[in-house]
């Protein structure tokens, strides 16, 4: 499998749409977060577009690193964030609503770590075998325990969920991650990231579970209410 500018342009168009189906699903703003993860990723596979074409571009050049660091942030510091608390704002059960609070705690505990290791140490990228590698120096004693706090954050949330789709989108970009380890381990930012837009597709369909569920919910409201009303009359008569 290749991976191009082409290639990144081309779901960055694909997510752009698949956003903007999920926007129109939104029925209230708790649910924004979450639908604008596509959107996201939009932009993130965008700049690895840009990237794909400044490295290799002398006169592009200047607009490497500044695209570098722009993809890392989106990559590493906000994935780890949002995710979690997006769906925390679609959690409906106290129980489920206190877990999915520690792995929004452990995300913004990553974010940090890695806002740190992201300004204090170098980073840079290039074009290596069809796929953009990102070097980065962090420190080899916290990268370990780092990667795994990651996947907890941005892994497990959807599996701590009410709504019946969500843990799909789990399973798929736990399958993506293990493929890219397994095949992709020098290039894991990049073509996990990659892997993990594609799968925003199930965003869209989490998002008509979730419009579904509460028109339900809104008829079900109205029928009782009815029922009591009419209960109510019958009383009085």
């Amino acid at each position: 499998m290749c991976f191009s500018a082409t290639a990144s342009f081309s779901a960055a168009i694909v997510l752009t749409v698949i956003g903007a189906g999920a926007i129109k699903k939104v029925q209230h703003r708790s649910q924004t977060m979450f639908a604008l993860i596509p959107f996201i990723f939009a932009i993130q596979q965008f700049s690895e577009g840009l990237l794909w074409l400044s490295i290799p571009n002398e006169k592009w050049s200047y607009l490497q690193t500044s695209i570098t660091y722009f993809y890392l942030i989106i990559a590493q510091i906000i994935w780890p964030v949002w995710v979690p608390v997006a769906i925390l704002l679609l959690e409906k059960e106290q129980t489920r609503k206190n877990t999915q609070r520690i792995l929004v705690a452990i995300g913004m505990l990553v974010s940090m770590y890695l806002t740190y290791c992201l300004f204090h140490f170098n980073i840079r990228s290039e074009i290596d075998c069809y796929h953009i590698a990102y070097i980065q120096t962090y420190p080899e004693e916290f990268r370990v325990m780092g990667g795994l706090l990651y996947i907890i954050a941005t892994i497990l949330p959807p599996f701590f969920s009410h709504i019946r789709r969500m843990w799909w989108l789990g399973v798929m970009v736990l399958i993506s991650y293990v493929v890219t380890t397994v095949f992709y381990e020098s290039y894991l930012v990049s073509v996990w990231c990659f892997f993990a837009s594609v799968i925003s597709l199930s965003v869209y369909l989490i998002m008509s579970e979730i419009r579904t569920s509460h028109r339900e919910e809104t008829y079900h409201r109205k029928t009782m209410k009815q029922i009591l009303k009419k209960s109510y009359e019958s009383s009085r008569i």
